[in-house]
């Protein structure tokens, strides 16, 4: 099993600067994980510091609380191409999903599904932290049917991160039509193995040399 190609190599933290940035993108292509993933000020930079590897580019949308006008997601999506994304991870609007406003919460995620228009992948954050086990399976529903390729445990900046028993539910609602990442707080490749067995196909991490290492690290992310 080839750990490092499932790895979005993530860097999120607000203070991060465009040399902690550039470091992250020579460990990308050292190690050939799967993207690197960033805040969107930093997306033409990886872009470009990537062009002609096969390393994705992916950037957060609406990050980290998912409370942002649909509008500004869609807008923040397609500009996000347009600096050279491949990958978008959208936080989904949480309180919309707990007041059970489904439609608003679909067309909040086909907004940027459409604004992507076949350009990236799209991953939507679930935050399952902060959901009951109803609502994780419901975001996961609403997730597939607005088009999405990936449902995302967590951003890592809540109250918890990924769980096994979490990361097996979502597999079972997406079945094989979608991937499942697993993120927030993982920080060992015991963590990765246990995820990948519960049904992750990608993991997101800023721990990912270290965990391709199998060395001990206290990253929160």
């Amino acid at each position: 099993m080839n750990l490092a190609s499932m790895i979005d190599h993530t860097l999120l933290k607000p203070d991060a600067t465009k040399e902690n940035i550039h470091k992250i993108c020579e460990e990308a292509k050292e190690y050939h994980f799967a993207s690197v993933c960033v805040n969107s000020c930093f997306t033409e930079y990886v872009a470009h510091e990537l062009k002609g590897t096969s390393i994705g580019v992916t950037t957060v949308i609406g990050f980290p609380l998912g409370a942002v006008a649909p509008k500004g997601k869609a807008f923040e999506a397609s500009l996000a191409i347009e600096l050279g994304a491949t990958e978008i991870d959208m936080v989904i609007n949480i309180g919309a999903l707990k007041e059970k406003k489904y439609d608003f919460v679909y067309n909040d995620i086909k907004g940027v599904v459409d604004a992507v228009n076949h350009k990236a992948l799209v991953k939507v954050i679930l935050e399952n932290c902060l959901l009951t086990k109803e609502e994780i399976v419901t975001a996961c529903e609403i997730s597939k049917k607005a088009g999405a390729h990936f449902v995302k445990t967590s951003t890592g900046f809540s109250t918890g991160g990924a769980t096994i028993e979490d990361v097996a539910l979502m597999k079972k609602t997406v079945g094989d039509s979608m991937g499942v990442k697993a993120s927030g707080g993982i920080r060992t490749q015991e963590d990765v193995l246990k995820m990948i067995e519960a049904g992750a196909t990608r993991i997101g991490a800023s721990a990912s040399v270290a965990i391709l290492k199998n060395e001990m690290t206290n990253t929160n992310y």
